[in-house]
């Protein structure tokens, strides 16, 4: 059917001019259409693209909330890694203290004696050197913290496990005077009691009252006692690391060969047995074989009586 046409008249009742201008309906209702549906889809067009859009955030929340997850439970370990390292570290520091003059003479002991006590020199841990300029996103910084933290874990093993080797050989390190009297004769050379030759005195003479007390200048396992030559009645001490102590002309014995014993414990008793001139104790130090001065390593005095 054919599209109905309207024509417009218009006239200039000046002039006397008149215009027509001659419409057809259908251009007017389609334009006018597409004007009104215009609106319409936009608003659907972006309806669809704040549904779009939801949906990425709805994922994109999904997806943080999953990340903030790991991220909250790899905090969480962290957190407990840290917690324990600070219980290590406080450990070790409560073990490590060690007693002024304690650590002297250990100072005093020979090289070789302390290196065979703490084992040599342990290598450097690199994993601890990568920096943080090589990260690039939270887990890589979540890993590297594992990764150090598991290093500090490392390195505080070894740490504690020094700390427990240099507090064995502060235990073993012979540092109280075995017996309480007086200094009658130092370790080197002198004149022979006996002979009146010059001799050289291994050790130290204690001089005291018969039946004294004598006392293990450090903890170790008793691996003589009995009578021996010139000694009398003897006990040896061996307290590990290469270190020994003697104990000589002994009225008698407080511990029995295999006992093991602490530094301050009664062993024997002071006598006048062997080639002795009088009561007194004879106390002698070696290490790795090696007779070595007692005085240089007596700082503490004995328990009392």
């Amino acid at each position: 059917m054919a599209s109905k046409r309207y024509t417009i008249i218009i006239a200039d009742r000046s002039s006397g001019v008149v215009r027509r201008a001659t419409l057809s309906l259908r251009p007017i209702f389609i334009s006018v259409g597409i004007v009104a549906a215009l609106p319409v889809l936009i608003g659907i067009g972006a309806a669809w693209k704040a549904k779009s859009d939801v949906a990425d955030l709805r994922a994109s929340h999904q997806a943080l909330e999953a990340e903030n997850a790991n991220f909250r439970s790899a905090t969480t370990e962290l957190a407990t890694q840290i917690s324990s390292l600070e219980a290590a570290i406080q450990d070790i520091g409560a073990r490590s203290a060690l007693d002024p003059n304690l650590a002297k003479t250990m100072d005093k002991l020979p090289a070789v004696v302390k290196s065979r006590a703490m084992g040599g020199s342990t290598e450097t841990d690199r994993t601890a050197q990568r920096t943080l300029s090589a990260l690039g996103t939270p887990d890589d910084t979540f890993g590297l913290l594992r990764t150090l933290l598991e290093s500090l874990e490392s390195r505080l093993t070894v740490v504690s496990r020094n700390v427990d080797r240099r507090n064995a050989l502060a235990a073993a390190t012979p540092s109280i005077w075995p017996a309480q009297g007086w200094l009658s004769s130092t370790m080197g050379h002198r004149v022979d009691p006996f002979t009146g030759d010059d001799d050289f005195h291994a050790g130290l003479d204690i001089a005291g009252e018969r039946g004294q007390p004598v006392y293990a200048t450090a903890a170790g396992t008793v691996v003589h006692t009995g009578w021996q030559g010139g000694y009398g009645n003897l006990i040896v001490v061996d307290h590990g690391f290469g270190l020994q102590t003697r104990y000589g002309h002994l009225l008698n014995y407080s511990v029995k060969q295999g006992a093991k014993v602490k530094r301050g414990d009664i062993i024997g008793h002071v006598g006048n047995t062997g080639r002795s001139t009088g009561y007194h104790l004879h106390y002698e130090v070696l290490a790795n074989g090696k007779l070595l001065n007692p005085l240089q390593l007596l700082s503490q005095k004995p328990r009392a009586q």
